[in-house]
């Protein structure tokens, strides 16, 4: 079994920057892939990025070049620097991990960004 656990979420104003956290612990499947969801009221979750155990990482369109996915293998630990941030970015904000066949969620974070 695999728990995630998210950091970093907050209130922050319209142009502001946060950065998510996502650490994993329990049995990790070496060869897996991290990815951040989120979902905002009354919308479907959506993918906003993920990245490979080797590093490669594919973004939305709505966050490229303003979000930046990364991770720390040594650490079990996947990350979300997120810049520029509109109202629009507001949601919950969830860590998730493929491993195999199996997926793994967190529990969510909340971002809201006030304009």
């Amino acid at each position: 079994q695999v728990q995630l656990v998210e950091s970093g979420g907050g209130l922050v104003q319209a142009g502001g920057s946060l950065r998510l956290s996502c650490a994993a612990s329990g049995s990790i499947f070496s060869n897996n892939v991290m990815r951040w969801h989120r979902q905002a009221p009354g919308k479907q979750r959506e993918l906003v990025a993920y990245i490979t155990r080797g590093g490669s990482t594919n973004y939305a369109d709505s966050v490229k070049g303003r979000f930046t996915i990364s991770r720390d293998n040594a650490k079990d630990t996947a990350y979300l620097q997120m810049n520029s941030l509109k109202p629009e970015d507001t949601a919950v904000y969830y860590c998730n991990m493929l491993a195999d066949i199996n997926i793994y969620w967190g529990q969510g974070t909340q971002v809201t960004v006030s304009s």
